[in-house]
């Protein structure tokens, strides 16, 4: 499965105080960063591991640092993935579907709106990829952009309307190179918006939020990939 290499260790991550805090926004608890006042927002939705990963956090407080309202939902409801031998995955995903995800990102997006949010962009984590790629298919967000995306197919991409981008690992067995590198090109024959995929070399699943911060390869090809994404929004969320 994607979320096994989510949580594998060892990471060491930072540890880096957050400066955003928890509300309730749409019906969901939620970490929310960033400006207030501002009319851009963007909506991060996590791995399997849920909202509370540190790195999401710290990732979210980065980017609203340029001007964003970012807002990180709980839409697992603090039900994540475990590795526990007597856990019902398949249980737990047919309840906490990328579908789902999508329907319970709604109210987030309309209670934003309500605030005076006029251009808001949503990115996806792994399981949350999926969910941004669904998102992608309305016209509730204008971009969107999925970071080492899981269970993404050519039907989920059929929708999409707005600019979206997918930022793959070189070794990601669960959507290797060459099945999203095709994603890529059926989203590029749709000439009335701009998508993209490109694969980050060297590393796996993952990578953007789960890395070893000693590691000065894996710190310097997170940051690109942090910056891709900010200079994605920056262009388009405006």
């Amino acid at each position: 499965m994607a979320e096994s290499q989510c949580i594998q260790s060892p990471t060491i991550t930072s540890l880096i105080p957050t400066v955003g805090t928890l509300q309730e926004l749409g019906g969901l608890t939620c970490y929310i960063t960033g400006p207030h006042h501002s009319k851009r927002a963007l909506i991060f939705v996590s791995t399997v591991m849920g909202f509370e990963v540190p790195s999401l956090r710290e990732l979210a407080d980065k980017v609203a640092a340029a001007g964003f309202l970012v807002v990180v939902p709980d839409l697992l409801y603090g039900d994540y993935f475990s590795f526990d031998p007597e856990f019902d995955r398949e249980g737990w995903l047919k309840k906490h579907g990328e579908a789902k995800g999508c329907e319970d990102t709604k109210p987030i997006i309309a209670a934003l709106k309500s605030k005076g949010v006029t251009a808001i962009g949503a990115a996806g984590f792994c399981w949350g990829g999926g969910v941004v790629t669904k998102l992608a298919g309305s016209s509730d967000i204008q971009a969107a952009i999925a970071l080492h995306p899981a269970r993404i197919t050519h039907d989920d991409i059929k929708d999409v309307k707005v600019p979206i981008a997918f930022l793959g690992a070189e070794a990601d067995q669960y959507l290797p190179p060459e099945q999203l590198n095709e994603l890529g090109e059926k989203l590029a024959s749709k000439a009335e918006f701009e998508s993209y995929v490109k694969i980050y070399p060297g590393v796996g699943h993952g990578w953007t939020l789960k890395y070893n911060v000693e590691d000065e390869s894996a710190v310097k090809s997170a940051q690109e990939a942090h910056q891709e994404m900010l200079d994605w929004f920056t262009k388009y969320i405006n």
